[in-house]
């Protein structure tokens, strides 16, 4: 297996925007960063983003991490397209399993680091859903109630329950418009009683007969199918899907879990792992983009600080200078 000889200062694991960001600081810190990036982001699904700070009229999800990738490279970073497949403590390093994406045979790179910032996110759990990345391009199903809620206003908005706090999501939307339906994902209810009533004294309508699927209606809006035969039509689908975080590669080093495998980490994103760092969608916490990337600043600050000192060398004085001194 070709092994990488150079030790960086922080293999990044994860190239959304919390990996971006934070191997820009690092950068800006001119530490040595490895990026490794599989192509996962769920950002890459978002067609805008009117939820992060600076785009008034809005940001396609790839403009941003478009935006990103050019302002690291600025400052001499890049991107190693690939996959970290294992990770471990060797000689008081970490090393890295790294594939290339243009590897031939899978052939495996080792890639030994001080520190290791994961930024790997959140694979989602699915439900069937028709042409789900053309509806999620047109807006017709969205992922995330807290950065768009706003976007659906006055929209007959569909929410499917969720395994924690089922109606939670519902309810949440009832911020943003009147007409609010909640549909029950599994063969039977998990509902309370006090979630029934809070239902209905927030007025959103509640179908307890199981989702069954949602197709796209000529005009691209969904349409609800539920195992008593009947169908829902609405203009905005919330599914909900229910996710696990990213988190194998940290887990198996001893990081600690909680809920849906994120990782818990400390106010620098520190794990219980001395040098393991976790930002973003991956940690327990609000997943949102300004989160993450607010996540990574912090993270990549405190590794730079907990770093050996990057002291920088004294510049060679020009032959002009000398001339004078002389």
């Amino acid at each position: 297996m070709p092994s990488l000889s150079h030790v960086y200062d922080t293999l990044i694991i994860g190239g959304g925007p919390g990996g971006l960001t934070a191997a820009i600081y690092l950068r800006r810190f001119t530490r040595n960063v490895a990026l490794v990036d599989k192509g996962n982001s769920r950002l890459r699904l978002i067609p805008v983003s009117h939820n992060y700070p600076g785009f008034p009229e809005g940001v396609p999800g790839h403009a941003l991490l478009g935006n990103l990738t050019a302002q690291l490279e600025r400052y001499g970073g890049s991107v190693m397209p690939g996959e970290i497949l294992d990770l471990r403590i060797e000689d008081g390093h970490f090393v890295a399993d790294y594939v290339p994406e243009d590897a031939a045979d899978g052939e495996i790179t080792h890639i030994r680091s001080l520190t290791v910032l994961l930024a790997t996110g959140v694979a989602d759990v699915g439900l069937p859903v028709e042409n789900w990345r053309e509806a999620v391009a047109f807006g017709s199903v969205r992922l995330c109630p807290v950065c768009d809620g706003f976007d659906v206003m006055d929209k007959r908005i569909a929410v499917a329950t969720a395994e924690v706090n089922p109606v939670g999501h519902a309810l949440f939307m009832r911020t943003f418009s009147a007409d609010v339906t909640l549909f029950e994902r599994g063969p039977a209810s998990i509902l309370t009683d006090d979630d029934r009533r809070r239902l209905d004294a927030a007025g959103v309508r509640y179908i307890d007969s199981p989702l069954l699927s949602v197709t796209l209606d000529a005009a691209m809006k969904p349409v609800m199918h539920t195992a008593d035969g009947n169908d829902h039509a609405a203009d905005v689908f919330y599914p909900m899907l229910g996710e696990n975080a990213r988190s194998g590669l940290a887990a198996k080093l001893g990081a600690e879990t909680a809920n849906c495998d994120e990782l818990v980490v400390d106010s620098h994103g520190a794990t219980a792992v001395p040098g393991l760092y976790a930002i973003g969608d991956v940690t327990v916490g609000l997943n949102q983009i300004a989160v993450a990337t607010g996540q990574a600043a912090r993270a990549a600050t405190h590794i730079h600080n907990r770093l050996p000192p990057a002291l920088r060398a004294a510049m060679a004085a020009s032959p002009l200078a000398l001339h004078r001194a002389a």
